[in-house]
């Protein structure tokens, strides 16, 4: 475990524990107290050194939770030592040092995955069968919401979290990762103009309230919201067509799809399996998982058009 900084890496460190082929035996953290609590916790030895860490032959693979800000020195290390990599989202505050890490993974041959769980939910599966199937005509819009209420009074998240210098933005690059990916992934394509607008309800140091409009030179428009400040906000999405729309989470769980002038409720399969599980199946069969890496890719693209955007009075980029 490389860092307990973001508030998943709890998660990842549960579902390593549990996961039958693989065991926690490092952790190294900037933090060196934070991260001496966690070794003891799990049984693992902490190291305050990355370079020993790395240097250890019995670790196969990394998971990267460490701020934001660091991803591309600390991934790019993990890569030149041959360690697999499993890393939070997103992959780097910028498009060059994506290139950077993807670079360095591929020189070493070994396997690099972004946690975008959405993509392998059963929701997610059934919308791109949908838009497949052409039930929607040409789309026309697609829009999703995720927020919680985590800047709310005291809040839950971590002070850390509003420190731009480590998590290089608030809402949208954190939370709203989720909604951007998705927003591309049913889009088809890159956009062509991306427009950020962003709130500080809670008068912090990042946005805690964020838009993203994407516009494609189609004309097909992608909605992206994400809120710290919105606790009864339910996830939802909307895609709507020339001869249909559909509706996820408003806000119950279910999808319904209009079509043909009548609503009807669409099976959801279940997931495709938590993005660990396939990161783990990755490593063992010697495969890549390239949509993940490219949507992580283009994630970056977008995060950092809608930050200058919204740094620039809301100007279209």
């Amino acid at each position: 475990m490389l860092s307990f900084w973001h508030v998943h890496a709890r998660d990842y460190a549960r579902q390593a524990s549990e996961h039958p082929d693989t065991e926690i035996t490092a952790v190294w953290d900037e933090d060196a107290a934070r991260g001496r609590a966690w070794a003891d916790d799990l049984g693992a030895r902490f190291h305050p050194d990355l370079g020993e860490l790395l240097a250890r032959d019995d670790v196969d693979a990394v998971v990267v939770t460490c701020p934001t800000t660091a991803h591309r020195e600390v991934i790019t290390a993990a890569a030149a030592a041959g360690k697999h990599i499993f890393t939070e989202k997103v992959l780097a505050p910028s498009p060059a040092e994506c290139a950077e890490i993807i670079a360095a993974a591929e020189k070493s041959g070994v396997a690099l995955m972004l946690a975008l769980p959405r993509l392998y939910d059963g929701y997610t599966t059934a919308i791109r069968k949908v838009l497949a199937d052409g039930e929607l005509g040409r789309l026309t819009l697609v829009r999703i919401r995720l927020a919680h209420g985590g800047s709310v009074g005291e809040g839950w998240l971590p002070e850390h979290f509003y420190d731009p210098a480590a998590t290089a933005g608030g809402a949208l690059i954190d939370l709203g990762c989720h909604p951007m990916y998705l927003a591309r992934l049913f889009l088809g394509h890159m956009p062509e103009t991306v427009t950020g607008s962003f709130g500080h309800v809670t008068e912090r140091a990042v946005e805690d309230n964020a838009v993203a409009v994407l516009r494609c030179a189609n004309g097909t428009l992608g909605v992206v919201e994400a809120s710290f400040v919105t606790p009864a906000s339910p996830f939802s999405i909307e895609l709507h067509g020339t001869e249909g729309s559909l509706v996820y989470g408003t806000p119950e769980p279910r999808l319904l799809l209009s079509a043909a002038g009548a609503w009807r409720e669409l099976p959801v399969p279940p997931r495709t399996g938590t993005p660990f599980e396939l990161f783990v199946r990755h490593v063992a069969d010697g495969t890549r998982d390239e949509e993940n890496l490219a949507l992580g890719l283009d994630l970056t693209h977008l995060m950092a058009a809608a930050t200058r955007s919204s740094r620039e009075e809301g100007s279209r980029i």
